[in-house]
């Protein structure tokens, strides 16, 4: 009977991952004869993990602007509560939900005397938990040692404030506004895990009677959050979101400006990566007998640093329904863009940057016209990467009739998404004894390519007895290459 010893490893982290979608649906009356521009700002309030699924409740703030039927612009602004959920075969009440939800779509129709727009919504969610894992460390075994490394997550948890206040021209009245979040960098430092970035609020305002504006502003933002195994160069990642926005704009008329105040409430999340190495053993067997391995396996997942990069972008757009000459562009509103990492001879990213455009028609009345700029970038980043991006700055001009030549700012973040797997051995079960050669010198052809391991593996050899035997033998194998085996032989 072979005797083993083993050890069992206690961590905690990622456990797997889950995605789903759910509708949204918020009624307006009737007033709203035409919905220029629609937007839905989701937060997350609660998840929690059960059997099978994980459940979430958030709110939804839906705004439009609308032209009524007397040609007026006017705006209009609800707030939903929803509850839904993600299924998962491995989720159970021992989990932590991470969920992270994002509007992907939004469609306006009418319902007799009422409009219903409704926010497709996306989750993402990480489910963490214990992980354990039990592998050999020593033994009657011949043994290759090996250090594996292991991944810790510690999550945590904060919030923080960020404001702006700035001076625009005199504004009657703000119609509309959009907060998003471009998280530029997330690091540790003693004790804190910091988040780092600017909010894109994105304003739509009444100007004069009948005319419209609209103007952004970056605000910068820091987000400490207190955790015990934040330690400077340790890996982390990080979600923040703006959970609540308040607006002041003071007018003053005769000077004909408007000073607007802005306080962002940000919440955040995030998960410090703790390496843990642990010395076990990657193969083994045994000199005399035939032996059988079985390997525990455990999945590691963490984030490497993230790349950072900022494009100007341009092109003719597409347009959702067709402009002419005699349409006058009065504001773009509702910035946004999405992409993918795509592989080939180069690395590029692929995407659109998206918009609302809102002209005033000849007939005085307004539309809203949604337009899109697709765009393709290369990119030098490594492996797979978790892809944010954030459009700013975004005009559109007509040159041509009926044509929309726009540009945007790309704020882009790229970070590399680091996975592997450990095996280590985990236990063995011994087998028939081995017959052994009795002559005094064998001779060995191994493969070409093996290692000092293979080799002692191939006969049933320590790595130190082969080398003994065989000082100027040379790692890896060449082609043609003999191996001597001296036994020792007592005379009787």
């Amino acid at each position: 009977m072979i005797n083993t010893q083993t050890e069992t490893f206690r961590g905690y982290g990622k456990i797997g991952e889950a995605s789903g979608q759910t509708a949204v649906e918020c009624r307006f009356g009737g007033e709203a004869e035409t919905v220029l521009s629609a937007h839905a700002g989701v937060t997350l309030l609660n998840a929690e993990a059960a059997n099978g699924e994980i459940r979430y409740t958030g709110r939804v703030r839906f705004s439009i602007v609308y032209e009524s039927g007397e040609k007026k612009v006017c705006r209009a602004e609800k707030g939903v509560e929803f509850s839904a959920k993600v299924a998962s075969e491995i989720c159970s009440p021992a989990l932590t939900p991470r969920v992270k939800l994002q509007t992907e779509n939004i469609s306006v129709r009418r319902e007799g005397a009422s409009v219903y727009v409704t926010a497709l919504l996306g989750a993402d969610v990480c489910l963490y938990g214990d992980k354990t894992l039990e592998y050999l460390t020593d033994g009657d075994l011949i043994c290759k040692r090996e250090s594996f490394p292991l991944l810790t997550a510690h999550l945590c948890g904060g919030a923080a404030e960020a404001d702006d206040e700035f001076e625009t021209d005199f504004i009657g009245d703000v119609l509309l506004h959009a907060e998003t979040v471009n998280l530029a960098d997330v690091h540790c430092e003693t004790g804190v895990l910091v988040l780092e970035g600017e909010v894109n609020l994105g304003v739509l305002a009444l100007k004069g009677e009948n005319s419209l504006v609209s103007f952004e502003r970056l605000v910068p933002f820091r987000v400490e959050i207190p955790c015990e195994a934040a330690e400077a160069g340790r890996n982390a990642e990080g979600q923040a979101t703006v959970s609540d926005v308040v607006l002041h704009a003071d007018a003053d008329e005769e000077q004909g400006k408007c000073k607007i105040t802005a306080e962002l409430t940000l919440s955040a999340e995030g998960c410090v990566y703790e390496e843990t190495q642990i010395d076990g053993i990657a193969d083994a067997f045994s000199p005399t007998h035939a032996v059988a391995l079985s390997y525990a396996e455990a999945d590691c997942a963490g984030v490497g640093e993230a790349v950072k990069l900022t494009e100007r972008i341009s092109g003719k757009a597409a347009l959702s329904s067709a402009v002419d000459f005699s349409d006058v562009f009065q504001a773009v509103t509702l910035q946004r863009a999405e992409a993918n990492l795509v592989a080939g001879e180069e690395k590029r990213l692929e995407g659109v940057a998206m918009a609302t455009l809102l002209v005033l028609g000849a007939d005085g009345s307004h539309r809203g016209v949604e337009l899109s700029l697709p765009f393709s970038l290369p990119v030098q980043a490594e492996g797979d990467c978790a892809v944010s991006v954030l459009a700013c700055g975004m005009s559109a001009r007509q040159r041509q009739e009926g044509e929309i030549e726009a540009e945007a700012t790309l704020k882009i973040v790229l970070t590399p998404k680091k996975e592997w797997r450990v095996r280590p051995v985990a236990a063995v079960e011994e087998g028939e004894p081995l017959v052994l050669s009795d002559s005094a010198v064998s001779v060995y052809i191994p493969r070409a390519g093996d290692g000092l391991w293979e080799l002692a593996k191939s006969l049933k050899k320590s790595p130190e007895e082969v080398s003994a035997s065989n000082p100027d033998i040379e790692f890896p194998i060449k082609k043609g290459q003999r191996v001597i085996i001296y036994r020792k032989k007592s005379l009787s």
